[in-house]
C-alpha cells in the first residue's frame, strides 16, 4: 500500500532565467514497476546491529554486516536503486512510484512510499533526509530519525519545488541552509532557512556529485573542477586539465578533502576510469593522480577509510588505498579475480562500501560478497547471494 504524506511546501527558490533546482548524483534510470513487497526471511532473527542491504535481479538480500549471514530475502522486479535513510536501519528502495521504505530490522518492506517521479538521490544529514525527484526537479526533506518513531505512515514532509524537471541532488545543513543546483545544471543556490538567497554560481557545467567535508563545507562536481560552498560564498576550484571532470565525491566530517572520480578525456569510450581526484577545499586545490597501471574503476568502487584514506576498488581485483594528503599509494589488497567494466552503468560489477574499517566487496561473478578488514588487510567474512549483486546500502 501506499501512504500519502503530510506535508508542507518551502516555495520554489528565486526563479530566474537560469532556473533554478538542479541537482547532482549518477545517472539517471527509471526502474521498472515493483512487485509484490513480501519478505522472505533467511533466518529467524532479524539483525542485532548494522547490516548490508544489496539489489539483485528480482529482490532485495539483508546481511548482518558482522557475519554477512543473510537474515532476508524479499521479492521486488525490475531495476532498483538503494540509499540509506541515515537512521541507521531504513533503506529507501528507488521504484517506478518513488522512494520505497525498506525496514532491514524486519526485514521488509513497509508499505510506505514516498511518491514521486523519477526517484534519484537520497541525501541525509544534519538530522534531515533531503528526497531528489528527477522527473519534477523537486526536494523532499524530512526527518531523519522520523521512521525509526513509528513505521507505518509516512512522517511530516516540506517540499522544495523547482521550475524545471532534471537529475540533480539536494542538501539541508544544520542551520537550515538548503544547497541545490540549478535546473539548467550549471551550477548551485544555496538559501537560509526563509528561503532567502544567499549564494549562487553558474560555473559548473555538468553540474554532478554531492558531499560534506569538515567544518560542514558542501562539495559539489563540475565538468571544470569543484564548487565548495561554506558561510554564505561559493569558490570555485579548478581541475588542472581542460576538461576535468568530477562527478561523485566521497567525503568524511573529520577531512577537508573530498575523494573525487575524474575524467579528462571527454571522448573517452566505457566506464572505467584510471584517474581519480582530491579536492582540497581547505587549501582550495584539486589534485590528480593515477591508479596503477592498466587499472580502472567505476563509481561504485570508491570509499574513505577510518584515517580518511581514499579506497579504490581496482579492475584487477584489489582494494587500493591512497594517503589523503598527497594521493601516495599506502597498500594494495587482493580481494577478488579480475574485472572488466559494464556495458551499461546499471549492469551488475563489483561495488564498494567501507565503514568502520571494514569495506564490503561484491563480486557478480561469483555471486558473492566480501568483508575485508582494513587494518590487517584480510577478508574476514565471505557468503554467496540468492542472486547476481549490483547496488548496496550499508545502514
Amino acid at each position: 500500500m501506499t501512504i500519502a504524506s503530510p506535508s508542507k511546501t518551502r516555495g520554489a527558490i528565486a526563479v530566474t532565467a537560469l532556473g533554478i533546482l538542479a541537482l547532482t548524483g549518477c545517472a539517471q534510470t527509471t526502474p521498472a514497476a515493483p512487485g509484490e513487497a513480501a519478505a522472505t526471511p533467511g533466518s529467524a532473527s532479524a539483525p542485532a546491529s548494522e547490516t548490508v542491504t544489496l539489489t539483485y535481479d528480482g529482490g532485495l538480500v539483508v546481511l548482518d554486516a558482522a557475519t554477512l549471514e543473510v537474515v532476508g530475502d524479499v521479492p521486488i522486479d525490475g531495476f532498483t536503486r538503494v540509499n540509506p535513510v541515515g537512521d541507521g536501519q531504513n533503506v529507501l528502495v528507488t521504484t517506478e512510484t518513488g522512494f520505497q521504505v525498506l525496514d532491514t530490522r524486519e526485514p521488509a518492506l513497509t508499505g510506505l512510499t514516498f511518491e514521486g517521479s523519477k526517484a534519484g538521490h537520497a541525501v541525509p544529514h544534519a538530522g534531515k533526509t533531503v528526497l531528489f525527484f528527477d522527473g519534477t526537479g523537486d526536494s523532499v526533506i524530512f526527518d531523519t530519525d522520523a521512521l525509526l518513531a513509528d513505521n507505518t505512515t509516512l512522517p511530516e514532509t516540506t517540499t522544495v519545488a523547482s521550475d524545471a524537471a532534471h537529475h540533480g541532488v539536494s542538501i539541508e545543513l544544520s542551520d537550515g541552509t538548503f544547497v541545490t543546483t540549478l535546473s539548467d545544471r550549471t551550477g548551485i543556490v544555496a538559501t537560509d532557512a526563509n528561503g532567502n538567497e544567499l549564494a549562487r554560481s553558474t560555473d559548473c557545467p555538468g553540474v554532478h556529485g554531492e558531499g560534506t567535508v569538515k567544518d560542514e563545507v558542501v562539495i559539489v562536481g563540475c565538468e571544470n573542477g569543484a564548487l565548495a560552498y561554506a558561510n554564505g560564498e561559493i569558490t570555485k576550484l579548478s581541475s588542472p586539465d581542460d576538461f576535468g571532470r568530477i562527478g561523485n565525491m566521497f567525503t568524511t566530517e573529520e577531512s577537508a578533502i573530498a575523494l573525487g572520480d575524474y575524467k579528462s578525456d571527454p571522448d573517452a569510450e566505457g566506464y572505467l576510469l584510471q584517474a581519480f581526484s582530491l579536492v582540497d577545499t581547505a587549501a582550495g586545490t584539486i589534485s590528480v593522480h593515477d591508479l596503477p597501471e592498466g587499472v580502472g574503476y567505476t563509481f561504485r568502487d570508491l570509499g574513505r577509510g577510518s584515517d580518511n584514506e581514499a579506497i579504490i576498488l581496482g579492475s584487477d581485483g584489489s582494494l587500493h588505498l591512497f594517503a589523503e594528503a598527497d594521493g601516495s599509494l599506502i597498500t594494495s589488497i587482493p580481494v577478488i579475480d579480475a574485472w572488466e567494466g559494464p556495458a551499461e552503468w546499471q549492469d551488475a560489477h563489483p561495488a564498494l562500501k567501507v565503514q568502520d574499517g571494514i569495506a564490503y566487496v561484491t563480486d557478480p561473478a561469483t555471486s558473492t560478497i566480501h568483508a575485508v578488514d582494513l587494518k590487517t588487510e584480510e577478508i574476514t567474512t565471505s557468503e554467496t547471494l540468492p542472486g547476481v549483486p549490483n547496488e548496496i546500502a550499508l545502514s
